[in-house]
């Protein structure tokens, strides 16, 4: 079974940063991408950002220019990094990584808060 190991969320203030970080159990090359999600109460999950195993990324306009997303391949690791936090990045971050085929993995979530 693949597992989705997340770590690195917390608690930091109005323009601070936070690194959040994806392990997987298998080659992060099994998937097709991976990436991640995040959800705050009340709203539907929403992409963040996602990376191809070719390299492309892909961002939700929200996050433009504040967030990157990389990847370790020799540790299986992809990585969030989050500059210029806002109360509004107050979510759960979930890892994704989507197979070729079929539903995607999904990690069990780290909790970002951001105080104002």
């Amino acid at each position: 079974q693949v597992q989705l190991v997340e770590s690195g969320g917390g608690l930091v203030q109005t323009g601070g940063s936070l690194r959040v970080s994806c392990a997987a159990s298998v080659s992060i090359f099994s998937f097709r991408a991976m990436g991640w999600y995040r959800q705050s109460p009340g709203k539907q999950r929403e992409l963040v950002a996602m990376m191809t195993t070719g390299g492309t990324t892909n961002y939700a306009d929200s996050v433009k220019g504040r967030f990157t997303i990389s990847r370790d391949v020799s540790k299986d690791t992809v990585y969030l990094r989050m500059n210029s936090l806002k109360p509004e990045d107050t979510a759960v971050y979930y890892c994704n990584a989507e197979k070729p085929v079929g539903s995607p993995f999904w990690g069990q979530g780290t909790q970002v808060t951001v105080s104002s």
